[in-house]
């Protein structure tokens, strides 16, 4: 289990393959792929029930360039090992394979842990940690 930033955490979160369809009419490339996101979905699931990250204040933005690095921001408030508020630079890199992004960041966080899933305007990602889940989606803003 990783913590959401550090190697101790209050929060631990989780990305993974969500079940969405393909759309088999896109072209998945690094050009198709890359643009600014945001979180359209965050939630994180344990047996106590389903927490609506986004409705609790959270964001995520990411942008991802034709060359292969990122610049973005995860922001959780409450979500630190001591329950202050996590704010997690999202500087570094991404690879395309097939449909699958991955991430690699110097940031201590869940992104280098998950598989997304590139989609037309949107990368999905749900992921078991432990007894969390978590599930993010990505909406392409441009």
């Amino acid at each position: 289990m990783r913590p959401l930033i550090g190697s101790k955490g209050a929060l631990v979160l989780a990305v993974a393959l969500g079940g969405c369809g393909d759309d088999d009419n896109f072209s998945r490339t690094m050009e198709t792929v890359a643009g600014s996101y945001s979180a359209a979905t965050f939630t994180v699931t344990t047996a106590a029930g389903t927490v609506d990250l986004l409705a609790q204040g959270s964001q995520v933005t990411l942008s991802l360039a034709t060359d292969g690095t990122t610049t973005g921001q995860l922001f959780v408030p409450g979500g630190g090992e001591d329950g202050g508020d996590v704010d997690a630079d999202l500087t570094g890199t991404w690879t395309l394979s097939g449909s699958t992004v991955t991430f690699h960041q110097a940031a201590d966080t869940f992104f280098p842990d998950v598989e997304f899933t590139a989609e037309q305007d949107r990368l999905t990602g749900e992921h078991d940690f432990g007894d969390e889940s978590v599930r993010l989606v990505l909406a392409k803003s441009e």
